[in-house]
């Protein structure tokens, strides 16, 4: 049987299997669900053994582990690694969901649940085309090396560590596939050339010992939300540009060729602003939308923290604030040698009488893929023969910070081709995966292996 047969007559059972570990909370971030972490971990893991894959289970020191496994059967044929990750983000604000988060739910052609998209549909896509390969035709048409993380959602810190300093070898290869991304539109399939880097910090200003009563202290003791605001204020200027010293030295345009490429885009700015619910776009100035999102480095604050957030009124002056900012980083630019710009700007940003520590939580630099490396031009005759049309190349302005590692270390390209919809609702309430794009995932590896194993 072929594997495209044992696919199509197999997929009502994949999807019940895929409701299995949408139900395990595997929430990465919250220490409360660290055991439904690795229940998701050990259950990939014995699904992949009973496959017939040789595997184990990755320890990561303070952190989630990895799943490894491996069939490495396929003598003289090249070595694949597919990569994925199986936590997964909070669930907040609960009471938006319409059905439970891991209670696995179809509505019409979706699957609603946390990590239906983000990415546990798209992982399991990758590891039903194996079976179908395994048990159809009775083996791989190449070698295949299988790492899931458990750390994507907080940054990746175990993996990447771990990669350049004991794992290089355990998972070298020749080319790489991560499915973990979305079509730019429906029936539009998306080949993704480019991620941003990130570096994600968080700023703690403390002033007085403890909280004061802004009464009786306020005006004659420094005030540490005060004093953040004025810093997060500080680090733009009014025309949306980050005041970091030589932030945008490194910056390069992106090629003519690729800029006209996204102009022909199916895309409307103001149907963009419209969706969001925003009346205009606040980014940095002479620049579209798409060339901000993919091109642009940014710096945002994503969380503030301090004094009185309850129900009514507490007059407080605080001791401490704290604020997480991060900023995405395009080719050229160093996560590191932005974060040390970034330290250097906040403390001179902030105002004398208070203390200031500035920590990275999490940092990866950008990376840029060759369209025409032997793997992605595969998976384009892939997309024409199954999609029925030439595949995009985009930029993502999201960071898979593992891809940076396999261009550093591994010195292999990767293929980022992603199942997801821009309506997936990712990392927000409702989240969903389309279910007839689950199923052509699968098609589309399967016939993918065909090609790159052949």
């Amino acid at each position: 049987m072929s594997a495209r047969s044992y696919a199509q007559d197999h997929r009502a059972r994949f999807l019940e299997e895929l409701k299995i570990l949408v139900r395990i909370p595997s929430i990465s971030a919250m220490p409360a669900h660290r055991g439904d972490v690795r229940r998701g971990a050990e259950w990939l893991l014995d699904h992949l053994r009973s496959l017939g894959f040789d595997g184990e289970l990755i320890p990561i020191e303070g952190g989630h582990p990895m799943v490894y496994a491996e069939w490495m059967r396929a003598g003289g044929r090249p070595t694949v690694l597919f990569y994925g990750h199986y936590d997964v983000q909070p669930v907040d604000p609960l009471e938006e969901w319409t059905s439970p988060p891991f209670e696995p739910t179809e509505r019409g052609d979706n699957l609603y649940a946390r990590g239906a998209s983000d990415d546990k549909g798209q992982v399991f896509a990758v590891v039903k085309a194996l079976e179908s390969h395994l048990r159809g035709e009775g083996r791989l048409p190449l070698n295949v090396k299988v790492l899931i993380e458990g750390e994507e959602e907080v940054g990746s810190p175990g993996i990447n560590r771990w990669i350049e300093r004991q794992g290089k070898k355990k998972v070298a290869c020749d080319f790489a596939w991560v499915s973990d991304g979305q079509l730019f539109a429906p029936d539009l399939p998306t080949i993704v050339t480019g991620l941003r880097g990130l570096c994600y910090t968080e700023v703690e200003v403390r002033g007085p010992s403890h909280d004061l009563h802004s009464g009786q202290h306020g005006g004659a003791t420094p005030n540490p939300i005060n004093a953040l605001s004025t810093i997060i204020a500080g680090l733009k200027d009014k025309r949306g540009r980050v005041t970091l010293p030589r932030f945008y030295a490194p910056v390069k345009e992106p090629a003519s060729e690729e800029k006209a490429s996204w102009e022909r885009l199916p895309f409307n700015e103001e149907a963009y602003l419209k969706e969001l619910g925003i009346p205009a776009s606040p980014g940095e100035a002479g620049h579209g939308i798409l060339e901000r999102r993919w091109s642009r480095p940014t710096l945002d604050a994503n969380g503030i923290i301090g004094g009185w957030t309850g129900a009514g009124p507490k007059t407080v002056i605080p001791a401490k604030a704290v604020a997480k900012i991060s900023m995405r980083l395009v080719p050229e630019q160093r996560a590191k040698s932005v974060f040390r710009a970034f330290e250097k700007r906040v403390r001179k940003l902030a105002p004398e009488a208070v203390e200031v520590d500035v920590r990275l939580l999490s940092g990866s630099d950008a990376v840029v893929i060759d369209p025409a490396a032997p793997p992605i031009k595969a998976a384009a005759a892939v997309a024409r023969e199954l999609w029925g049309k030439d595949p995009i190349y985009i930029r993502e302005g999201g960071s898979v910070p593992v891809v940076t590692q396999f261009s550093r270390i591994l010195k292999v390209p990767t293929v980022l081709f992603g199942f997801g919809l821009p309506d997936d609702n990712l990392h927000a309430p409702n989240e969903k995966y389309y279910l007839p794009y689950f199923y052509r995932g699968i098609d589309t590896v399967i016939a993918w292996l065909d090609r790159v194993g052949g």
